[in-house]
């Protein structure tokens, strides 16, 4: 799990890693390991639902990824355990004259173990030069339930993404390498995709919320593709190793309120647990 760094030629530009792991212990679920180096840190380990479920608050102090950094995140979660991970609030990137930032996220799940990647929403500076993989690695018996969610601009100040570039990988892989489901997308500010409807269709927020580790269940498809978004365009796909539910709209509250809408209905099925929100979403 621990990928070197690519070596900086700006002395400014953050180098930061985290690197987790959630193990079973009788029936609780325990941050075993904790490693951090650069600005990346677990703010706290939680339990709002009990010893069952590990919650951890990834921090990134200075608040926003700017052009040079690297940023790499790891998390294992072991055989039996189960681990919930969110931000205590958004995600930036930042405008930069000219250096990519990247931002590399591996999240390994042990058959028998469960994750939770509930990050809060990105929002892309005009001008920013984003760069983002994440790779999953699910044994077999493993489940997951993830999101992306990803803000064009910063539509409260009237900025839109008129230049820069973001880049996106998403990787659901088992462990030998082999692929279940993959995606990649690359928008550059004022990019044809935005306004055309094969595209963004106008909106400047996109998410992903996939949930994987199960086969389509026909009850909960039918019950995701009966959500609604405001002012938006939403879809359920189903696929042999993941479900996958879309949106884009003009507002990141409008389809955060959509994802967790989904995500309400899925967790019980996915991971047989009533869905709890975490607190800091409210807060």
């Amino acid at each position: 799990m621990n990928a070197p760094f690519s070596p900086l030629t700006d002395a400014s530009a953050w180098q930061a890693e985290l690197e987790l792991r959630v193990e079973a212990r009788a029936a609780r679920s325990v941050l075993a390991h904790c490693r951090h180096a650069g600005p990346l840190r677990v703010q706290k380990a939680l339990y709002p639902e009990g010893d069952g479920v590990c919650q951890i608050l990834i921090l990134h102090p200075p608040a926003g990824i700017a052009g040079g950094d690297h940023l790499h995140i790891s998390l294992a979660v072991g055989a039996g355990a189960h681990a919930q991970t969110t931000t205590p609030g958004a995600g930036k990137w930042y405008r930069s004259k000219g250096p990519q930032a990247f931002q590399n996220i591996e999240l390994q799940v042990a058959a028998g173990g469960m994750l939770e990647w509930l990050p809060q929403e990105a929002i892309v500076f005009n001008q920013a030069q984003a760069d983002t993989t994440t790779i999953m690695t699910l044994e077999e018996g493993a489940r997951m339930i993830g999101w992306d969610i990803v803000c064009l601009g910063r539509a409260a100040s009237g900025e839109r993404f008129e230049a820069g570039n973001y880049r996106q990988r998403l990787r659901l892989q088992r462990p030998d390498g082999t692929p279940l489901w993959q995606e990649s997308m690359h928008l550059t500010g004022a990019d044809a995709a935005m306004p055309s409807a094969a595209g963004l269709a106008g909106g400047t927020v996109f998410g992903t919320l996939w949930l994987a580790g199960i086969g389509p269940d026909a009850a909960l498809l039918e019950a995701l593709r009966g959500i609604s978004i405001k002012d938006g365009i939403c879809g359920v796909s189903a696929l042999p190793h993941i479900t996958l539910v879309r949106a884009v709209a003009h507002s990141a509250e409008t389809l955060r309120q959509y994802l967790e809408a989904a995500w309400t209905l899925a967790r019980p099925v996915v991971l047989q647990r009533a869905a709890v929100p975490p607190r800091i979403w409210r807060t």
